[in-house]
C-alpha cells in the first residue's frame, strides 16, 4: 500500500510527459510559415481547403505513428536508428536535419520579434532578442524537459483559444467546409504534399519522438501510450490549422482580400479590428517562440550521440543553436533563400527518415521481437511516396530561385 502513491505519481508523470512530447511536436509544426501557409491557401482554394487538411491529417498520422513506434520500441534516435540501418546514414541525417533546423530556427526567431512588434511596437530585431532570451532560460532549467513540456501546452493551449474567438467573430461557413472536406469541387493536390512536410517534414515529427527516449518511455509495454502520444499531437496541430482555417474562411467568404504582406495578420485585423490583430501578435509569438524551443531541442538532439561532449552539455549547444539563429536574423535579417533552402531540404528529409524507421520496422537487430504491424508499414510506404514528391517539387522551386 505505501508504494501505492509512487506508482501514481510515475503514471502521472508518464502521461503528462506523453502529453508534453505531443504538444511538442504541435508546437514545433506550428510556426510563422504554419500560420502563413493556412492564410494563403484558405484564400486560394477556400472551402476545399478543408479537404486538403483532412487529407494532409491522414498522411501525418501514417508518417508520425511509425517513426514514434520504432523510436519508442528501439529506444534509439533517429540517428542512431539511420547508423545501424547503414553507417554512416546517421550523420548524413544529423546534418540535414541541423542545417533544415537553423534556417528554419532564423525564421522563427524573425516571427518571435514580428509577434513582440504587432503586441507591443518595439523593434522586430529587439523583439527577437528578448524572445531569443526566454527560449534560453527555458533550458536552463534543472528539469529541463519539465519546463519545456509546460511552455508547449500552455502556449499551445493559448493558440487555439485565442484562434477559437476569432474564428467565431467570422462566422465562417461550416456548413460549406464540412462538405467540401468529404466532397471538394477540385482536389488541389500540391497543398497536401506542402502541408505534409509542414507538419511531419523534417525535424518536427522527431522532436516529440525523442522527448519520449529523454522522459524514459520506451519498449512495447508503452506502445498503447506512444500511439495516442502521436495522433495527439497530429491533432493538436490539426485542431489549430482547423481553426485557423475558419477564422481565415469567414473572412475572404465574405470578398474580403488578405494583404499579401502578411495575409494571417490582415484575416485577423479584418474579422476584429485593432483588438484581432493585437491576437495575431500573441498567436505568432505564440507560434514562433514554441517553434525556436523544439527546432533548437530536437535539430540539437540529433547531434547528440554522435560526440560525448555534445550528449554531457546538452543544454549549452542548444542555447548556443539559438544564439546563433538570432545573432544570424540581426545581422543579416531574414534570408529569403535560406529559408526556401530549408523547405527544400524538409520536404527531402522526410522520406529519408520515414523511410529508414520503416526500414528498421523489419531489423529484428533493432526492434528485437517487436513485430511491426504489416498494414501501418504500407501505410508509411504510401506516405513516403508522396513525400518524394514533395521533394522533387520543392527542388524544382529551387532551381527556379538560383
Amino acid at each position: 500500500m505505501a508504494q501505492e502513491p509512487n506508482v501514481n505519481l510515475k503514471s502521472t508523470a508518464k502521461r503528462s510527459a506523453l502529453l508534453g512530447a505531443a504538444f511538442l511536436m504541435a508546437t514545433s509544426a506550428i510556426g510563422p510559415g504554419f500560420l502563413t501557409q493556412t492564410a494563403v491557401f484558405t484564400e486560394q482554394y477556400l472551402a476545399n481547403f478543408a479537404f486538403v487538411i483532412l487529407a494532409s491529417v491522414v498522411l501525418d498520422i501514417g508518417a508520425q505513428l511509425n517513426v514514434w513506434r520504432v523510436i519508442s520500441v528501439s529506444g534509439l534516435r533517429g540517428q542512431d536508428v539511420a547508423n545501424k540501418i547503414l553507417p554512416g546514414l546517421g550523420y548524413f541525417v544529423a546534418f540535414l536535419v541541423a542545417l533544415g533546423g537553423l534556417a528554419f530556427n532564423i525564421g522563427n526567431v524573425g516571427g518571435a520579434g514580428m509577434g513582440f512588434n504587432v503586441i507591443f511596437g518595439v523593434d522586430v530585431k529587439i523583439g527577437a532578442a528578448i524572445s531569443a532570451v526566454i527560449a534560453i532560460i527555458i533550458f536552463l532549467q534543472k528539469e529541463m524537459g519539465k519546463a519545456m513540456d509546460t511552455f508547449a501546452k500552455i502556449l499551445g493551449g493559448v493558440m487555439i483559444l485565442l484562434t477559437i474567438y476569432v474564428a467565431v467573430t467570422t462566422k465562417p461557413p461550416v456548413g460549406e467546409a464540412a462538405l467540401r472536406a468529404f466532397l471538394p469541387t477540385e482536389v488541389p493536390f500540391l497543398p497536401i504534399v506542402t502541408l505534409l512536410g509542414g507538419t511531419v517534414g523534417g525535424y518536427i515529427t522527431f522532436a516529440g519522438g525523442h522527448r519520449l527516449i529523454d522522459a524514459g518511455i520506451t519498449g512495447k509495454e508503452n506502445l498503447d501510450q506512444v500511439n495516442k502520444g502521436a495522433v495527439n499531437g497530429i491533432v493538436i496541430a490539426s485542431l489549430m490549422r482547423v481553426f485557423l482555417f475558419l477564422a481565415v474562411l469567414g473572412v475572404v467568404a465574405t470578398g474580403a482580400q488578405l494583404d499579401p504582406a502578411n495575409p494571417p495578420a490582415s484575416a485577423f485585423k479584418i474579422a476584429a479590428g485593432q483588438i484581432g490583430y493585437k491576437i495575431f501578435g500573441i498567436v505568432l509569438w505564440s507560434a514562433a517562440i514554441t517553434s525556436v524551443v523544439g527546432a533548437a531541442y530536437t535539430s540539437v538532439s540529433f547531434l547528440r550521440t554522435l560526440h560525448h561532449h555534445i550528449n554531457e552539455h546538452y543544454n549549452k549547444y542548444i542555447i548556443a543553436f539559438i544564439i546563433a539563429s538570432t545573432a544570424i536574423l540581426i545581422s543579416v535579417g531574414q534570408p529569403v533563400k535560406l529559408l526556401i533552402l530549408a523547405g527544400a531540404l524538409n520536404g527531402l528529409i522526410l522520406p529519408v527518415t520515414l523511410g529508414t524507421m520503416l526500414w528498421a520496422s523489419t531489423r529484428k537487430d533493432i526492434i528485437g521481437d517487436y513485430q511491426h504491424p504489416k498494414w501501418l508499414l504500407i501505410y508509411g510506404i504510401f506516405v513516403v511516396i508522396f513525400a518524394v514528391y514533395a521533394g522533387f517539387v520543392s527542388l524544382q522551386g529551387i532551381a527556379k530561385l538560383f
